[in-house]
């Protein structure tokens, strides 16, 4: 299996700091526009469709203030993660019930759904499941300080 190297999925460019979305849809919209506008998709709305197609089969929220919505997508051009901090809690389907600060969105390529997409997943579900590094990652102040701690944990 190939070794994946986050920080060639992660790109500053695709990172928000304290964004003022005030509900879930709004979060998403934001996020797929920004893959958009960035080229990373060909369509926001077709990933869109997608994205809330997997948010029906269950939870994205995982807990402790963070969602991880995915799309696994042919409207994706290149598998990469967009980030959201947000600058207020909000709503969403949770396994502990509680609102989400930070929203990181996972586009997948069609063709990588069952490679790269996983070991992206499982390394930053690793990251997620270390309580010093969600607390940080409320925390951050900006894009570079996001950057660095997702690449460097």
């Amino acid at each position: 299996m190939e070794k994946i190297e986050l920080d060639k999925v992660i790109h500053k460019e695709l990172m928000q700091i304290e964004s003022t979305a005030e509900n879930k849809a709004e979060i998403l919209n934001e996020l797929a526009q920004l893959l958009d506008e960035k080229g990373y998709i060909e369509s926001a709305e077709r990933f869109l469709k997608d994205v809330y197609l997997r948010e029906e089969e269950g939870e994205t929220g995982i807990g402790q203030g963070i969602a991880i919505p995915h799309g696994k997508s042919p409207a994706v051009k290149e598998t990469t993660v967009a980030i959201a901090t947000l600058k207020n809690e909000i709503e969403w389907e949770t396994l502990d019930g509680k609102g989400v600060s930070v929203v990181i969105m996972f586009a997948v390529k069609d063709s990588d759904a069952n490679t790269t997409h996983v070991l992206l997943l499982q390394k930053i579900a690793i990251l997620l499941a270390n309580d010093c590094f969600i607390e940080r990652l409320k925390t951050v102040a900006t894009v570079d300080e996001l950057f660095e701690l997702i690449t460097n944990s």
